[in-house]
């Protein structure tokens, strides 16, 4: 597989509540080359036993928790921006009679943000001017794609979900920071397809079902977490379908030298749902946080953190290791994680 470009991005605290099984909060990380450094506790722990892979794993979650903020809040934006000027095309996409619903999401997030965390926004002008950064967007004249204004706002990604007579489809999205998938991949899909292939999650699965009933009923903001395991600390992560494919017949091991101490990155996912309330499409957000594995030795709860992840893994199927890219690496992980389990 084709090795992402690196970056610098970890957990640290943020502004809103913490995952409801982690102790404590993570601090300011360093460059992946100085991982022994580093005194990182991840924000969200879902390999803890709170959710279970493979599964809709939603719950209700408070209106003012809708979009979290930390302290790297700059560097996200900046690699947002570094995309959009560089592919833009591959980050954004949307369908022409989307754009009221763009507006609207853009509006809400806008009333959300000055509201909630008025010591890093606030509007002057119709322009939203972002705190202890240099950035300044211009709001009031968002051009056809209000869309990329709202995303140039925080470090999650969006994308707009449409009901239409083949389900709930793909109709627009801003999305900068994919977890092995590719936007113009999935543009225009219903959410069935954009699963199909996730195991058991396929079209015709009861799956995709509960999902299509999840979404027609949707009334309150709703929640979900996911993990993945990478090779560097990239937040630009695509991968497409093909791509994935021939990933499961490939290299012995995804991390150089078969080194997951040295390489391997937890990436978690924070997803989000809300259905707008004019236009009525969905909005689902995605924030992603990474941290490097190696850091859990010195967490203070690394033992049962540890054996909890580990026995996520083993639980996993054949399908489900190649989905997640892991079906080389699943017993050397293991291996790693019951060390530090062990150690206490």
């Amino acid at each position: 597989m084709r090795r992402a470009r690196p970056a610098l991005f970890h957990s640290v605290p943020h502004q809103g509540r913490q995952h409801r099984s982690a102790s404590r909060l993570s601090h300011a990380a360093q460059p992946p080359t100085a991982v022994a450094d580093h005194p990182v506790i991840p924000t969200h722990t879902p390999y803890d036993g709170t959710s279970k892979p493979f599964a809709i794993g939603l719950k209700q979650a408070e209106p003012r928790d809708w979009i979290e903020l930390d302290s790297h809040l700059e560097a996200y934006l900046s690699e947002k921006n570094r995309l959009y000027a560089t592919i833009p095309d591959k980050v954004f996409v949307a369908e022409p009679d989307t754009r009221a619903a763009q507006q609207e999401v853009l509006d809400l997030l806008v009333a959300h943000l000055i509201e909630r965390y008025p010591e890093t926004y606030r509007l002057e002008g119709g322009r939203c001017i972002i705190g202890g950064t240099d950035r300044v967007v211009d709001v009031a004249n968002a051009g056809d794609n209000p869309l990329i204004a709202a995303s140039k706002l925080v470090q999650e990604d969006l994308i707009l979900m449409r009901q239409g007579e083949n389900g709930w489809r793909l109709t627009a999205g801003s999305l900068c920071f994919p977890s092995s998938w590719r936007l113009t991949e999935k543009f225009g899909k219903a959410i069935h397809d954009i699963h199909g292939p996730v195991p058991g999650f396929g079209p015709g699965t009861r799956m995709a079902e509960l999902i299509a009933r999840m979404f027609d009923k949707l009334a309150v903001l709703v929640e979900r977490f996911n993990w993945s395991i990478q090779a560097d600390g990239s937040l630009y992560h695509p991968l497409s379908d093909r791509q994935r494919l021939a990933r499961s017949v490939e290299a012995d091991s995804t991390f150089p030298g078969a080194d997951v101490a040295a390489h391997a990155f937890i990436r978690v996912e924070r997803q989000t749902l809300r259905k707008l309330p004019v236009t009525g499409d969905i909005l689902f957000t995605i924030r992603i946080y990474l941290d490097p594995l190696a850091v859990l030795a010195r967490n203070p709860d690394r033992a049962q953190l540890a054996a909890s992840f580990a026995e996520q893994l083993l639980a996993l199927d054949h399908d489900q290791l190649d989905y997640k890219g892991l079906a080389a690496d699943r017993d050397r992980l293991v291996g790693f994680l019951n060390g530090i389990a062990s150690a206490g």
